[in-house]
């Protein structure tokens, strides 16, 4: 077996080793261990690599090839999409409410009653918002209330999504549409959805190789 690059919580110097020794199973596993500080977590992400774990567990940091990404320009706008974006029972603000989205998008979703959005990584991408480096997006219905949004890291020419949530038809989109405008505007072409899912990949998310997202996008 394998065994798995270990980082000690105390030691904030140790980078990582290189994205192409993670495991290939279970795919993408890196590294374990460290302290989620700011400056931790922004090394990963320039890298390549993002955390993902459970309460309880050590600090996990994964870097998975293929890589899952959108391209802001491909974003797939479905016809219901359409509708509901040209209605616009809504209204969208960008990082006006950085924890509730976070708070939100860490609720247990239906079928499953745990969250990976652990109250420690809550407080570090909060303190990563503090910092101008985390982002979020907000939609509001008419009354109101915040009824879908998302957050992640914005890199030079990468925004890394975290997690996205929708308590009304269709909200985490508007919310995602949105910021594909707002980074088109700012020649950040690609959002970073890391992991594949069918959702994902109805909006248009496709896979490329690692080696290809982290040259093109993260080191050049």
């Amino acid at each position: 077996m394998e065994s798995i690059f270990w980082i000690d919580e105390q030691d904030a110097s140790t980078d990582f080793p290189p994205v192409s020794q993670a495991l290939k199973d279970p795919e993408g596993l890196l590294a374990a261990g460290g302290a989620l500080t700011p400056e931790r977590l922004m090394k990963a992400y320039r890298s390549g690599i993002f955390p993902w774990f459970e309460e309880g567990q050590p600090v996990l940091w994964w870097s998975p090839d293929p890589r899952c990404i959108i391209y802001t320009r491909e974003l797939h706008i479905s016809r219901s999409l359409k509708k509901t974006l040209r209605n616009k029972p809504y209204t969208v603000s960008f990082n006006q409410a950085f924890p509730r989205v976070i708070e939100a998008c860490a609720e247990p979703r239906k079928g499953s009653s745990g969250t990976w959005i652990t109250s420690q990584m809550k407080d570090a991408y909060i303190r990563l918002h503090e910092q101008g480096k985390a982002q979020s997006v907000e939609v509001w219905n008419a009354d109101g209330e915040l009824v879908g949004g998302l957050y992640g890291i914005l890199l030079d020419k990468v925004f890394s999504g975290e997690s996205m949530f929708s308590r009304e038809r269709d909200m985490s989109k508007v919310a995602l549409v949105y910021l594909a405008q707002w980074l088109e505007a700012r020649q950040i072409r690609v959002i970073d959805c890391q992991l594949p899912n069918p959702h994902l990949e109805r909006l248009g998310a496709v896979l490329i190789p690692r080696e290809e997202f982290v040259k093109r996008f993260l080191r050049a």
